[in-house]
């Protein structure tokens, strides 16, 4: 469960925020002290390295909450959170949310079941850290399918190369190089600069 019912959040003091495509939501080490539910778009919650890498940690659309894990361990957020296209954003203040996970019990073991789910992801992807380019973007190619729209029976994912290296922690020319293989060997297909798999 990702999702707590719009009305519900209304009564306890959530405000819808509409945000510009590339503007930031929050930023790492920031302390938090809102819930965030997108209505509407997508967000990507990423680090950056000393070097200027990013690394993408989540890409969250219609429905998702994130960055939720330091409003019940009361840290600051360990990512930045920026719009990739125009959203809209319901925000809920630390103490309303609180409020909220106490009056409905259930929405609290949804976001049990939730943060055992992105522990399980987050091990898998670490898993994959150790293997090969290819077996790193495969995998992510598996995990996305999800956002991907289907077309002539492959599915269309919506992700640029630079999106994947950053979510695969590769640089940008081994993802080029490894999807042109991958191309050869029919494992993916690149129509009209759109990556299919």
């Amino acid at each position: 469960m990702t999702q707590i019912d719009i009305n519900i959040l209304i009564v306890w003091g959530a405000v819808a925020r509409k945000f510009k495509k590339g503007e930031m939501i929050f930023w790492e080490d920031e302390v938090a002290h809102f819930y965030h539910q997108i209505q509407s778009g997508t967000v990507r919650v990423y680090n950056i390295n000393d070097e200027g890498r990013e690394f993408t940690q989540g890409i969250f659309s219609d429905g998702n909450s994130f960055g939720e894990p330091p409003l019940f361990s009361q840290d600051t957020y360990a990512a930045s959170a920026i719009a990739m296209t125009d959203a809209v954003i319901y925000k809920l203040n630390i103490e309303g949310f609180q409020r909220l996970l106490k009056e409905y019990p259930e929405v609290q073991h949804g976001f049990n079941v939730l943060f055992a789910k992105r522990l399980y992801d987050k091990a898998c992807m670490a898993r994959e850290i150790i293997n090969s380019p290819e077996s790193r973007i495969l995998a992510f190619l598996k995990k996305t399918k999800h956002a991907a729209t289907k077309e002539e029976g492959l599915f269309r994912i919506p992700y640029t190369r630079q999106e994947i290296a950053n979510s695969t922690g590769l640089r940008v020319e081994t993802v080029i190089r490894t999807l042109k293989r991958m191309v050869k060997e029919n494992k993916v297909e690149v129509k009209g600069h759109k990556l299919f798999y």
